[in-house]
């Protein structure tokens, strides 16, 4: 089990970016590779520290993650897995904290030299990253009980089929006259934290590590060109309206046959004409005739799925609660989390207007007792009434 990314930070839930972000560059610190060479307890700390640091920065993530925990992150765009990722990925997302330079998707190192804490090189050559593209997708109820696959043709840089997205004509690079292949160069620093290198992405090949003679004529040297694709996304059950669904490595290609970006899909949850959500139950307000109400009998009312037949008691008061079990929506996480109710509110429609004979017949109704309410009897729909705006 994972733990709480707000203990492994070691802050409250109501913490602020500026306290997230000072805690995640104490644990860096502390449990950089760099202070506990050879330390497999410390790496796993300072991948679980990167991991909780990149879901608390991120509004949309914390948001997520604070309603549906761990599991409301799963296919959602949600934090990556920090046990999965190398140093350099950790460095190339977050090196920004530590006041060194990041260059496109990569090449970025950090070295700490903290009284007698040895200094090793952890940068790359660069690999650059297509951005990300977002799409809006507009969601029924009945599919977001049971979940969806669309499909968009989406318009968007793709790797350019002359170079296979090497950039160059033949096919042929050279090493970097300026950082020898290696991508990038070093410099010292001082800082509040001692003396650092930085790895900066070289300025001649761009951390690329090697330069391209002839460019390819369709791409310009780009390895990437405009086109569409067909791209499916899978929506699971029980999305709420406002959440993101992230279709990894679907985005724009990158250069140079580097790492495509993701389509991040913000869901709309259209209104339904019988039923209004809260989370995962379903609210229907039926509206009974007053014999019904009077007399009681068996009414049908809608569901997700077709319908449903509900048995109504004999002087059914307005304002009374029946409710369906299970008969709402699933929850996000998935299997095992259940489904929501159908709640269903009832009230009882008065006649506006009544026939000669209609208002005969109310008439003698009124001069009977038993249709006049009694003190219990009106001190229990005032307790509905005011439970209602509770």
């Amino acid at each position: 089990m994972k733990r709480d990314y707000y203990e492994v930070l070691g802050v409250k839930k109501d913490a602020t970016q500026q306290e997230i972000k000072a805690a995640y560059k104490k644990m860096a610190i502390k449990y950089h590779p760099d202070r506990n060479p050879g330390n497999k307890e410390a790496e796993e700390k300072f991948k679980e520290a990167a991991e909780a640091y990149d879901v608390l920065h991120d509004e949309q993530k914390r948001a997520r993650y604070d309603q549906f925990g761990h599991e409301g992150l799963n296919g959602m765009g949600g934090g990556f897995s920090g046990a999965s990722m190398n140093m350099d990925d950790i460095f190339s997302m977050f090196g920004d904290i530590f006041g060194g330079h990041m260059g496109g998707g990569g090449g970025f190192g950090f070295d700490f030299d903290l009284g007698g804490f040895g200094s090793s090189s952890r940068g790359g050559k660069q690999v650059y990253r297509g951005s990300d593209l977002r799409l809006k997708v507009s969601l029924t109820l009945n599919e977001v009980a049971t979940g969806v696959t669309k499909k968009f043709k989406v318009r968007k840089n793709v790797t350019c089929d002359h170079c296979h997205g090497s950039g160059s004509e033949d096919g042929q690079t050279q090493t970097c006259p300026t950082c020898g292949g290696k991508g990038y160069t070093v410099r010292t620093v001082n800082s509040m934290f001692g003396r650092m290198q930085t790895q900066q992405a070289c300025p001649t090949c761009g951390g690329e590590g090697h330069t391209i003679k002839n460019k390819c004529t369709k791409c310009h040297g780009e390895g990437v060109v405009t086109g569409e694709e067909l791209v499916e996304v899978k929506i699971p059950a029980g999305v709420v309206n406002g959440m993101v669904v992230t279709v990894p490595g679907k985005g724009n290609a990158a250069k140079h046959n580097g790492v495509a970006g993701d389509i991040q899909v913000f869901i709309e949850v259209q209104e339904h004409e019988d039923f209004v959500r809260e989370e995962q139950n379903l609210v229907y307000n039926l509206l009974l005739d007053v014999p019904t109400a009077a007399l009681g009998g068996t009414v049908e009312i809608p569901t997700l799925d077709g319908k449903a037949r509900i048995k109504i008691e004999p002087g059914t008061q307005p304002g009374k609660v029946v409710r369906l079990r299970g008969k709402g929506l699933p929850a996000v996480q998935g299997y095992g989390y259940g489904y929501g109710d159908l709640i269903v509110h009832i009230s009882v429609y008065i006649p506006e207007t009544l026939s000669k004979e209609e208002k005969q017949a109310m008439e003698k109704f009124a001069t009977s007792d038993n249709f006049c309410p009694s003190d219990s009897c009106r001190k229990s729909v005032f307790n509905k009434f005011k439970n209602f705006f509770k």
